[in-house]
């Protein structure tokens, strides 16, 4: 049984929720990564900035990456997965919320200890699988005025959850 973690991407380090967009947009790109983990003082995690996130909900709204803390943008409740989950898991949680990253958590401290993204999938997942997944997660919706972001999706999943 193929599990989260041997798919995710180990290490994966927060950006503090009191530090700006800019910073976080520095951290992307010096990572190449395009979504970091938001985690408060206690290390608990509250959400994930992405860079279309820090385009859409900053810039496109004309604030400033230096003013706007990665906190602001840490809606709802991160939709997250266990170490140990199983693989098929991961995807059924990601296609039934249509997010391209997962962060993943141990048990039972719930610290961060990676991000499950499409190229994880992609790397860790039989071809046909990996297919299965990109139709669901990346299936084009009716036009809509603003495309939902991944802290939309979360949002979402949190209300449904509640």
């Amino acid at each position: 049984m193929t599990r989260a973690s041997d798919i995710m991407h180990p290490g994966a380090e927060c950006i503090r929720e009191h530090e700006t967009l800019a910073a976080a947009a520095r951290i992307m790109r010096e990572r190449h990564v395009g979504a970091l983990p938001i985690c408060g003082e206690d290390d608990k995690l509250l959400g994930i900035v992405t860079d279309r996130d820090i385009v859409l909900r900053c810039v496109a709204e004309g604030r400033d990456p230096a003013g706007v803390t990665a906190g602001e943008l840490a809606l709802g409740r991160p939709m997250t997965v266990e170490a140990d989950e199983d693989a098929e898991q991961v995807l059924r949680v990601m296609e039934q919320y249509r997010v391209r990253r997962l962060p993943v958590i141990n048990h039972p401290e719930h610290k961060l200890v990676g991000m499950i993204s499409e190229a994880d999938i992609a790397r860790g997942l039989p071809q046909a699988r990996v297919a299965e997944f990109v139709s669901a997660v990346c299936a084009e919706e009716a036009p809509t005025e603003e495309a939902p972001t991944e802290e939309a999706a979360t949002e979402e999943a949190a209300k449904a959850g509640a």
